[in-house]
């Protein structure tokens, strides 16, 4: 699937297994953890120039068990933020469900909430104009509900959701947007 995007479109990403090492045996819980996938930045970098606005989607429910704080999370965005500045590329915003999973106030993919804070904060997001890079079935519902294009990056995890395109890197999807 051939998307022609401008400026005007927005690009959603999801954090561990998209732009850091996910661990499938824990939580990303310090700066020192997080590690990030080969290409990333300069995937990322591409892609900046193509679109107007790159937001953060992530579940981290490691602050809900207690494993981490919000000050620790922050920390580890604001890492990722300041490394990607060095490549030319701006996280407009990060939004984080630090909820546990099946909470009563529940921000976590697939639901939309975060989209919608999204797009609150930033009333020129047009979900028809958006899309979602994600590594599990999770991130690819979260953009369907939402109406973005999808876009999924092979990992380990078995994913049956269909994406409208699937890539192995954020390089391969800045490669992929140019034809």
């Amino acid at each position: 699937m051939s998307i022609q995007i401008d400026t005007s479109w927005t690009l959603f990403l999801d954090r561990d297994g998209v732009i850091n090492r996910r661990n499938f045996h824990g939580y990303i819980k310090n700066r020192q953890d997080f590690e990030f996938l080969e290409g990333v930045k300069e995937g990322l970098q591409s892609l900046s120039n193509k679109v107007g606005r790159i937001i953060v989607v992530t579940n981290q429910q490691g602050v809900g068990k207690g494993l981490m704080d919000e000050e620790q999370l922050d920390d580890i965005h604001q890492y990722m933020k300041e490394e990607l500045a060095r490549f030319g590329v701006t996280i407009h915003a990060v939004y984080s469900a630090v909820n546990l999973r099946g909470a009563v106030e529940d921000r976590r993919k697939p639901l939309n909430v975060m989209g919608l804070e999204a797009k609150h904060d930033f009333p020129e997001i047009d979900f028809h104009k958006s899309i979602m890079v994600g590594d599990t079935a999770s991130d690819i519902q979260f953009g369907k509900n939402l109406g973005m294009k999808t876009v999924l990056i092979r990992s380990k995890e078995k994913v049956s959701e269909n994406a409208d395109i699937v890539v192995n890197n954020l390089i391969e999807l800045a490669n992929e947007l140019e034809k």
